[in-house]
């Protein structure tokens, strides 16, 4: 006598390697790049109303939280309290979903052209803990700046410059004159 039976069918386990481990795609051209980049400044002038930057959006999330945990200071500092005092929400600005969307965007865009991975880019001269050290010591500075103008270097250059800003285009050049010549004493941590 023959009986059947019926087997269960097993659920598909879930291919992680297809997800994570995904090809390295090429990058996109430069010159490309910056018509897509000026295309998104443009529209974000047109729907918003504001250029774009990163640092404002940043400063927002902090001061949210810090409403969190000291709303009385908050409330006492003018800077803070434009953006959370009383009953504001310091996430309740363009900024803020402006760098929620860079933030993914990066993310997306990592993880489509197979470049999303945990890694330290550095010369052949420095450490992982000095490249590491350093770079949270110059993040640290360029913070304090971007606090202490008002505005990052992305606000300033791309939004200032496309609205043809004198200040705006004198920072450019000053960053770019400023990033050669110091170029020039930290090549040997990258050769």
């Amino acid at each position: 006598m023959t009986t059947l039976t019926q087997t269960k069918r097993q659920p598909r386990a879930i291919n992680w390697r297809a997800i994570f481990v995904r090809p390295t795609k090429a990058y996109v051209n430069p010159y490309w790049g910056g018509f897509l980049l000026g295309i998104v400044l443009f529209l974000a002038f047109f729907i918003t109303g504001n250029g774009l930057g990163a640092s404002g959006g940043l400063n927002r999330v902090i001061v949210f939280f810090e409403d969190l945990v000291a709303p009385d200071h908050v409330d006492r500092v003018s800077y803070l309290l434009k953006m959370a005092g009383g009953a504001k929400n310091a996430l309740d600005d363009w900024i803020v979903f402006v760098t929620a969307g860079v933030l993914l965007g990066g993310f997306s865009s990592g993880w489509w052209h197979g470049r999303l991975k945990v890694e330290t880019n550095k010369g052949p001269q420095i450490s992982n803990r000095s490249r590491w050290l350093w770079a949270f010591v110059g993040g640290s500075f360029m913070g304090f700046g971007a606090r202490l103008a008002r505005g990052c270097t992305s606000g300033q250059a791309l939004s200032g410059g496309a609205v043809l800003s004198v200040g705006s285009w004198a920072f450019m050049f000053a960053v770019f004159g400023g990033g050669y010549a110091l170029a020039y004493f930290v090549r040997k941590l990258w050769n």
